[in-house]
């Protein structure tokens, strides 16, 4: 799943989702990742601008989810990327974020790698703290949704479950550097 439907506020209200990476949108650059690290199916979850992306990005093949609520923060669109995959009875949610060009397919296939069933919970680790993605099977989803709320997404529950989280070291493959701020747009070659 991708969550791509942030409106780019302290980016001066550019959405994330189309800032030129590579010469496409850096959309269509995790959706690439997610495919090429193995995962068959891939939700995006859009908002803000959503009809732009859709028109400028090349999503063929992804399920699109369009979550309304995109501007109260990260948390409804995670709960609405969850819904989606309910509603297709996937058994696990491999997690990537749209501003993180340095998230290529390896570190999603390392992730992909881990699955264990309905009770897998891990996430990638940098020098051993927690980043993305994040693989979260079936049986975390409702406990993920109830605490996803605003800018959080699944922080809170992630922290509560520590003990059985599978920490996939990452450090050696990936940059988990977000892009957020206009000082941040040189790690896309110029944005």
């Amino acid at each position: 799943m991708l969550l791509a439907a942030g409106g780019g506020r302290r980016l001066g209200g550019r959405p994330k989702a189309l800032l030129e990476y590579g010469g496409r949108p850096l959309v269509e650059h995790a959706v690439a990742a997610l495919r090429a690290g193995g995962c068959a199916r891939v939700h995006v979850v859009l908002g803000a601008a959503a009809t732009a992306v859709r028109e400028r990005a090349d999503l063929a093949g992804c399920v699109i989810v369009e979550n309304p609520a995109w501007a109260t923060g990260m948390g409804s669109s995670l709960r609405a990327g969850l819904a989606s995959l309910e509603d297709v009875g996937a058994g696990a949610a491999l997690v990537c974020l749209v501003d993180q060009p340095g998230i290529g397919a390896a570190p999603v296939a390392r992730l992909h790698a881990a699955y264990r069933g309905p009770g897998t919970l891990a996430a990638a680790g940098y020098a051993g703290r927690r980043g993305h993605p994040v693989l979260f099977g079936a049986a975390h989803w409702a406990g993920v949704a109830a605490g996803a709320a605003g800018d959080q997404g699944a922080r809170s529950y992630l922290a509560m479950h520590a003990g059985g989280l599978a920490l996939v070291e990452c450090g050696d493959i990936a940059e988990p550097h977000d892009i957020d701020t206009p000082d941040d747009l040189w790690r896309l070659g110029g944005g």
